[in-house]
């Protein structure tokens, strides 16, 4: 896919993720709206990193866990720059036991409503404007806590209801590429201990013990916590150079999936 001239819809942009990956479309040529709803002491930062780009970004507060919000949204990018072809996904709560400890209804009510309700009800406002592009892609961006749950070292930065919440991220790109193809690819990125998600630059992350850190990263194969740029490195990969990918979930971890388990010396065996 060629970029320049394309329009962008990046979500929770505000800073961190969403911000990084804002900023690479942007230098791509990409015509870019950033949509947030808090950390409004951010907003001058997102205002000045973007002020070289001149008119080619537009700046949204939005609560997108109002549904009904989400049309004015939607009607706006289009309204502002005539179409859409690029939707990136990337609203969450995360939810760390370190912090909030145990779930109360009210907890588990929000995390369903930020990290999976919300990306469903923007994804449907979208899909016929991405549709009319012709050659359109979204990124949904989830977590490994869909398949570690509140388990092992993580058991301290993973709660199941964003356990949850994060699996049925995937049933949604499964189901979103089937419903945007052929047009229209839907691709998945399953996040691991990532800088300003779930690693460094979070409150949760300076609550961990040395211990707990040190667990966590001798369960990643790679030993080290991911950064933005990883991040923004794989965007731009499944969009610009990946034409034949959709409905794909490529998990972006270090290996903490696989875990830090070595493999043993092949034994001699008996035959």
């Amino acid at each position: 896919m060629v970029l320049n001239g394309k329009v962008a819809l990046v979500l929770g942009a505000i800073k961190g993720i969403g911000k990084g990956i804002g900023l690479a479309l942007a230098a791509q040529g990409v015509k870019v709206a950033l949509n947030y709803f808090d950390w409004e002491e951010e907003l001058e930062g997102l205002k000045k990193d973007f002020s070289n780009f001149g008119g080619q970004h537009l700046v949204i507060q939005t609560d997108l866990c109002e549904v009904d919000k989400i049309p004015g949204l939607i009607r706006q990018v289009v309204d502002h720059f005539g179409r859409l072809d690029l939707l990136i996904n990337n609203i969450e709560r995360g939810g760390w036991p370190v912090v909030h400890g145990a779930y109360v209804p009210q907890q588990w009510d929000l995390e369903m409503q930020t990290t999976l309700r919300a990306k469903r009800w923007v994804f449907d406002c979208a899909l016929p404007h991405l549709k009319a592009s012709g050659d359109a892609a979204v990124i949904n961006l989830s977590s490994i806590a869909a398949i570690v749950g509140r388990s092992g070292p993580a058991g301290m930065i993973f709660n199941e209801g964003y356990a949850a919440a994060s699996r049925g991220v995937s049933l949604l790109t499964e189901t979103w590429a089937r419903m945007g193809a052929p047009c229209v690819r839907v691709n998945e990125i399953m996040l691991g201990l990532i800088a300003t998600r779930h690693a460094e630059k979070t409150r949760g992350w300076g609550l961990l013990s040395e211990t707990c850190k040190k667990a966590l990263l001798d369960h990643t194969l790679l030993q080290r916590t991911g950064t933005v740029e990883d991040v923004v490195k794989t965007v731009l990969y499944i969009i610009k150079d990946a034409p034949f990918m959709t409905g794909t979930v490529l998990r972006l971890d270090g290996g903490y999936i696989l875990g830090g388990e070595e493999v043993g010396e092949m034994p001699e065996g008996v035959v």
